[in-house]
């Protein structure tokens, strides 16, 4: 699920091109420099021509989103687990699961976003039931038809399709898997390209669906997906619940700011700013348990690495 959603701003919520910008720390005599997201590591819009649609969740689904999920659902689960613990010999220190609201019904929102492992890591985190619903990348899910397929009977995802289909599609989502008891799990770096061990520009797509739905968000930091091998170390954190107005600095009975407006656009960037504030040191400390000693063998590193993702750029220097 690469290459997630991230809208920057109202006018064109699902495109990269004119992303709202991050400031980046520089010399106190030099002005601050735009930070801008990275833009997708692939071209949806192509891929979207070639199929001949490019249709984005619920339109997608079908259906409405299961918070149970079916038998398929449980035995995959299985299957996953079985693969990832028992033959790659994956090890996941997850922790802060006692944070966890005790039914559905919330927005989780996830980072660092470094590789297709991240998704199953999240799962991890979380209970079988109620079940996670992410908004992902179609064009890097997709890549194979057969896929597709699997996953629109399985269930879990809700497929964005970048070049200014809107966000109206997207909140429609949210409140459909909320409203039924599910989570909804975000990934607002919108992409797996960005450095090991710190958090990159975070897109605000999260933060309208988060003020429009007006749901508890969940922040998950998530550590060591950036490459993968035989062995790797992973880890999770579970941070307290908050909401949309605590992370605009609203008192908890402020009206939220009206769609579709400036206002929103400013509370939504305002919103992503403390959330990456909150979960960028939690990253930073979590990376630097995942960190194995050079000696430390990394059988199937490059071919676990790619496993699930379109090769392109990742870029782990910047």
């Amino acid at each position: 699920m690469s290459d997630g959603p991230g809208w920057p701003s109202q006018r064109d919520p699902a495109g990269a091109a004119t992303s709202e910008p991050a400031v980046e720390p520089t010399h106190s005599s030099t002005p601050p420099r735009p930070r801008r997201p990275p833009p997708p590591r692939i071209a949806p819009e192509a891929l979207a021509r070639q199929r001949g649609s490019a249709q984005e969740g619920l339109a997608w689904l079908g259906r409405v989103p299961e918070s149970r999920g079916p038998r398929l659902y449980h035995a995959l689960r299985l299957v996953a687990r079985f693969v990832c613990f028992g033959l790659l010999r994956f090890r996941i220190a997850s922790s802060g699961q006692d944070l966890l609201p005790t039914r559905g019904g919330y927005l989780l929102v996830a980072a660092a976003h470094r590789g297709w492992m991240d998704p199953l890591v999240v799962m991890h985190a979380l209970p079988a039931e109620p079940r996670s619903w992410f908004l992902g990348s179609g064009p890097s899910t997709f890549t194979a038809a057969w896929r597709e397929r699997l996953i629109h009977a399985v269930g879990g995802l809700l497929p964005v399709w970048r070049g200014g289909l809107g966000v109206d599609q997207h909140v429609a989502s949210a409140r459909a898997v909320v409203g039924n008891g599910g989570v909804f799990v975000q990934m607002p770096e919108g992409t797996v390209s960005g450095p090991p061990g710190r958090i990159g520009a975070f897109r605000t797509g999260w933060a309208v669906i988060a003020l429009r739905t007006d749901a508890p968000i969940v922040p998950l930091a998530v550590a060591g997906t950036e490459e993968l091998y035989v062995g790797r170390r992973m880890s999770t954190r579970v941070l307290a619940p908050t909401s949309a107005r605590a992370l605009a600095g609203l008192p908890p009975d402020a009206p939220l700011p009206a769609p579709g407006t400036r206002e929103e656009l400013t509370v939504a960037r305002g919103m992503s700013e403390r959330l990456a504030a909150l979960l960028g040191p939690v990253v930073e400390d979590l990376h630097a348990s995942t960190i194995d000693p050079p000696t430390h063998p990394r059988r199937l590193r490059r071919r676990l690495t790619w496993l699930l993702l379109r090769p392109g750029r990742l870029d782990r220097d910047g």
